[in-house]
């Protein structure tokens, strides 16, 4: 087998991976437009929505669902690797500020573990 045979992901790897990185674009893209004027955020919203929709779909066909947990309370049992978690005290009740990543959930179970980073509760 060559070299680059050998270095070629697994297309079921290539397509989360592709997955993941769609999702932190259309991320970032809903922060960039809530800083614009409500006639082109509500243009451009519209179509981040359709995007996202769009992505949903594909990922269902593949049997993968994206899981956020942003907002909850944080669980050292959940599905996640803060980033952060050496900020705080074992004492301090967190909570989930920004997913980095998202849960990745198949068929069979966890397909990928989230990104996260935390915050206190208060």
């Amino acid at each position: 087998m060559s070299e680059r045979a050998s270095s070629l992901l697994d297309p079921d790897d290539c397509l989360l991976n592709l997955a993941l990185e769609s999702w932190k674009l259309s991320k970032l893209f809903a922060r960039v437009l809530s800083k614009l004027e409500t006639e082109d955020k509500r243009k451009y919203g519209n179509k981040v929505a359709y995007f996202d929709k769009k992505l949903d779909e594909i990922l269902s066909q593949a049997d993968l669902t994206f899981f956020s947990l942003q907002g909850e309370l944080y669980d050292p049992g959940m599905a996640v690797n803060p980033l952060n978690l050496s900020d705080f005290s074992p004492d301090d009740s967190l909570i989930v500020e920004q997913m980095i990543e998202p849960i990745v959930m198949g068929k069979d179970g966890i397909k990928k573990v989230g990104t996260v980073f935390l915050r206190k509760a208060h």
